[in-house]
């Protein structure tokens, strides 16, 4: 009996022990974060008074804690904005781009200068990135102002900058992301008489324009001065990001406005030397906006112009597109400037050759069926793409649609004048029994290929004539 009382008394004794071990490591630990958290509203505290003392405005209470913390964030931005920096912070912020392009290759970068004109979609976020990566000068060109409507697409813009210049609200999101960076702002339109003063000191300069006479013109000055100029061509009216490349003015293959842009370049003597980014996606079946019927009645809409030129009605544009163009500006230019330029884009369709060859055996075909030479066709590598890739996607018009191994571009009916409406493609097998049986004797294809293929031939004219309209052909 005295021996189970004396092992009860032990067992109380190490349960009050522990116990009591417990609830002093309890009261240490609270004790410990209590005094962290009054040393941290301390040191708080401090760095807002250090911060309010160094700006000659007075501070103004916040009405709740968010605001307090906005306002805290500003005038740390305001006051770091003319300070010094750790450089072994700086290098921190940019240890992996450090480690992809060494220390050459960002002492290009950081020394970089870039002058962004037009700050919309595109341009917004090529700023955002090219200074996320490291460049420490940039020039933001735009005269336009956030709208509600910019929101879907534009890189830092928020409810609270609509109204704002559009250059604004991109420097106060840069100023965040890099307090070293060195910002010039301007809420101007470039215009070539004076565009010399906005390019001033520039390694690189980023045509993100919407309004074609102001591209052409910039893109002119820069190349006729050998100022290094990367420009954007269309992202409106697309959604395939697969169809997004870099190429040479010059190479651009499918592209409304790389269109126009190249052939008023050519007639201004610039064949090439001008790098963009584009899509070869054929535009959907998308319109410019409509504008209401009153604003008709009122008289000469064009007159409803910021400036001559520019855009009255608003083209659809899906957000993500835009910004896909300004990461293709951006990853360009900062391996140029870390000295490992992107020297060969590879092109997504590249059949250049292919497309030769299909013009070469249609010219061939065509001179046969006329029974005379002729030496050009009322179409071009550029028409062949769209028939070939867009439209019939590679393969050939006969069901299952196979993908041709010998593919060929001949003429649909032989009744009608050559066109894009007019083109197909067949497998080199098919082509022949085409030829044979309706291009020859005028035989209505229709009654050859029957119904089904009929079909997929006028679904495919109703596209290019929507294709016409939106190129103004």
């Amino acid at each position: 009996m005295n021996v189970l009382a004396s092992r009860s008394h032990r067992t109380q004794l190490v349960i009050t022990g522990l116990s009591a071990c417990l609830v002093t490591s309890a009261l240490f630990t609270a004790y410990d974060a209590y005094t962290k958290r009054k040393r941290r509203r301390s040191l708080d505290e401090q760095i807002r008074q250090s911060l309010a003392d160094g700006l000659d405005a007075p501070v103004v209470e916040s009405r709740n804690a968010l605001k307090d913390e906005m306002f805290t964030e500003e005038l740390f931005i305001r006051t770091a904005s003319n300070g010094t920096y750790d450089e072994d912070l700086i290098r921190e912020q940019f240890a992996r781009n450090y480690a992809f392009f060494g220390e050459e290759g960002m002492a290009g970068v950081r020394g970089g200068s870039v002058v962004i004109v037009g700050c919309g979609g595109v341009g917004s976020w090529a700023a955002v990135m090219l200074v996320r990566s490291g460049v420490s000068k940039i020039r933001l060109v735009d005269f336009d102002y956030v709208t509600l409507s910019s929101l879907n697409r534009h890189a830092t813009a928020t409810l609270a900058d609509v109204g704002t210049p559009k250059v604004v609200c991109i420097e106060r999101t840069l100023r965040q992301i890099s307090r070293w960076v060195d910002i010039d702002s301007r809420i101007e339109i470039w215009r070539k008489e004076d565009g010399g003063r906005l390019l001033e000191g520039a390694d690189w300069v980023v045509d993100a324009i919407d309004n074609i006479t102001t591209k052409v013109d910039l893109l002119k000055y820069c190349h006729g001065r050998n100022i290094r100029v990367f420009s954007s061509m269309g992202a409106g009216a697309k959604c395939d990001p697969t169809r997004i490349q870099i190429s040479d003015i010059s190479y651009t293959i499918y592209d409304p406005l790389a269109r126009a842009v190249r052939r008023r370049l050519r007639s201004e003597g610039v064949t090439s030397g001008v790098p963009v980014v584009y899509s070869t996606e054929v535009p959907g079946d998308v319109k410019l906006l409509p504008l209401p019927e009153e604003e008709f009645e009122k008289g000469n809409v064009k007159e409803l112009n910021a400036f001559d030129d520019f855009r009255v009605r608003i083209l659809p544009v899906l957000g993500p597109l835009p910004s896909m163009f300004g990461l293709h500006i951006a990853s360009y230019i900062i391996c140029d400037l870390a000295k490992k330029p992107i020297l060969n884009p590879l092109p997504i369709k590249n059949r250049r050759k292919l497309y030769e060859r299909l013009l070469r055996d249609m010219l061939h075909r065509e001179s046969k069926l006329l029974g005379k030479q002729i030496n050009k066709l009322p179409i071009d590598e550029d028409d062949v793409f769209l028939i070939f890739e867009d439209l019939q996607l590679g393969r050939s018009v006969v069901p299952p649609h196979a993908v041709p191994s010998r593919p060929q571009l001949i003429r649909w009916d032989a009744r009608k004048v050559l066109s894009l409406e007019n083109c197909v493609v067949f497998e080199f097998s098919e082509a022949e029994r085409h030829a044979r049986e309706c291009l020859s004797v005028r035989r209505d294809p229709r009654e050859v290929w029957g119904d089904e293929v009929h079909a997929v031939v006028v679904r495919n004219a109703a596209r290019i004539a929507r294709y016409r309209e939106w190129v103004g052909l």
